[in-house]
């Protein structure tokens, strides 16, 4: 390295418009690169270029590995107890560095440095432009078809470039070459060789951007849109707010003749919007979302976090929507999974469920019907609440005094006694290799167990036998939990 090559170097940094770091990187990387090929294997070479006087040093390197580790690539790596004979105080994922003789830049070497000089000034001027085009803050990419790869749109602006895959686009939609096209930036894939930055027009964030982009009062803070559900290219939903009472949340988004929402509707190939007035309410929400249909009760369900809306057979139709479309669009705008029913579907339900309840009553409290009905019509559901809810709530039954309540909650608390010395019992014939398995880095928790006891599994090979489906519809963990579970659990079926 020679005073040429620092002027070269200042060179290059000026026309790029690149650090004179990032040029000095490259250089070194491409000596490296040269002195690696000189040694042969997978050795690690280092080298630093000092950036005044242009002068380098080239290093060998190894990787410091746990003992228990043993040696992947000999070349570059040694054991601890090795690296500790020269260095007292070095760890694991240290370096240890010998000092080698450079090699000089002959033609060919200098051929290879330049190749790897000039792609990694073509990657530090992608970063930059990249980085420029970032800057801005939009999240609507803007530019024209340039060219297919791999079934995938390259989508141009400027000198930047995005990538629009098949799976992000409208269905139906043709885009030829040449077209003007508009999508919204989801993400930036730092890995890809080619464009990096990741388009979509079918996620719901860009329905919410072009309507961010017609409705200047959402810009304003006045309205907010508060979710979105779309089924790209057919229809969608959003739920909107306005934070000033002045301000009609969806006659602003509909504009004057619909023109607001027409412009969105155009752009998305002709895809429908309902535009739905958002509640802190659950329920009323859902009943927005369900929209046209009309809803004649609903149920809320705070534990299983779900819904079951009672509709008229003339609206039945209208509230599932064609295969299903409406109330699963509503379901992803609200959050709240919503069921669907009639009303002798749901009087059915709740003649079922309160059947339930009514048996577990008769049997745990030891009551005639009829003192198990009253206590479901006042909403007691469980044992839990005969036995715990506030004194005054159970005195204030029409028919129940002092006496029959004391006694009510003594024999519920008796019986929840009794239904955990049960569980224990279950728990404690859980074998020890089932107590001892672990996935994920962790045991399993103690309600786990409690319910695969509850299932009759008591070893590990009885919940290796377990299907997935079984395993979720006894524990309710969810599906990659189940697999890791079991394929656990059958571990040691391989390895004995």
């Amino acid at each position: 390295m020679n005073r040429e090559m620092l002027m070269l170097v200042d060179a290059i940094s000026r026309e790029k418009s690149v650090e004179r770091d990032v040029v000095f990187g490259a250089v070194e990387a491409a000596l490296a690169q040269a002195t690696k090929k000189l040694h042969g294997g997978e050795v690690d070479i280092r080298v630093t270029v000092d950036r005044e006087t242009g002068e380098y040093e080239t290093f060998r390197r190894w990787h410091v590995v746990p003992d228990e580790a043993g040696l992947q690539i000999p070349d570059a790596e040694i054991l601890l107890f090795e690296a500790k004979e020269q260095i007292d105080d070095i760890e694991v994922d240290d370096h240890i560095e010998e000092a080698i003789d450079s090699v000089p830049i002959g033609r060919i070497g200098a051929q290879a440095a330049k190749q790897v000089i000039l792609q990694k000034i073509r990657d530090a001027e992608r970063e930059q432009l990249l980085n420029d085009f970032l800057s801005r803050g939009e999240q609507i990419f803007v530019g024209t078809v340039k060219r297919l790869d791999k079934g995938d749109i390259i989508v141009e602006s400027g000198r930047v470039e995005g990538r629009l895959k098949r799976g992000e686009m409208i269905p139906k939609e043709n885009l030829r070459s040449g077209d003007r096209v508009r999508a919204f930036m989801a993400g930036i894939d730092t890995l890809a060789r080619g464009p990096q930055i990741m388009l979509s027009r079918s996620a719901p964030g860009f329905m919410v951007e072009l309507f961010a982009q017609e409705v200047p009062e959402i810009e304003q803070g006045l309205l907010e849109i508060k979710s979105c559900a779309r089924d790209p290219g057919s229809r969608a939903k959003i739920a909107v707010v306005s934070h000033d009472k002045r301000v009609d949340p969806i006659g602003t988004c509909v504009g004057v003749r619909g023109s607001r929402v027409t412009a969105v509707t155009n752009e998305l190939a002709g895809e429908r919007v309902d535009i739905v007035l958002w509640s802190e309410d659950p329920a009323q929400f859902v009943i927005g979302a369900l929209a046209p249909a009309n809803v004649q009760s609903i149920v809320v369900d705070e534990e299983k976090h779900a819904m079951d809306v009672v509709v008229d057979e003339e609206n039945l139709a209208i509230a599932i929507g064609r295969g299903g479309q409406n109330v699963r669009l509503a379901s992803e705008l609200t959050g709240w999974p919503t069921n669907i029913m009639t009303a002798e579907e749901s009087a059915a339900k709740q003649a079922e469920e309160s059947g339930s309840i009514r048996k577990l009553f008769v049997d745990k409290l030891d009551v005639d019907e009829e003192v198990a009905d009253i206590l479901i019509a006042e909403g007691f559901t469980s044992l839990e609440e005969v036995a715990y809810v506030p004194l005054q709530e159970l005195l204030e039954i029409e028919g129940f005094d002092e006496d029959t309540v004391g006694e009510l909650r003594t024999r519920a608390k008796d019986a929840l006694l009794t239904m955990e010395i049960a569980r224990e019992e279950r728990v404690e014939e859980v074998s020890q290799d089932l107590r001892d398995l672990e996935y994920d880095g962790k045991g399993l928790s103690p309600e786990l167990i409690s319910k695969l006891a509850d299932g009759g599994v008591h070893t590990r090979d009885d919940l290796a036998d377990l299907a997935v489906d079984e395993l979720i519809e006894m524990t309710g963990v969810d599906d990659a939990q189940a697999k890791a579970l079991i394929m656990k659990a059958r571990e040691h079926w391989f390895n004995a």
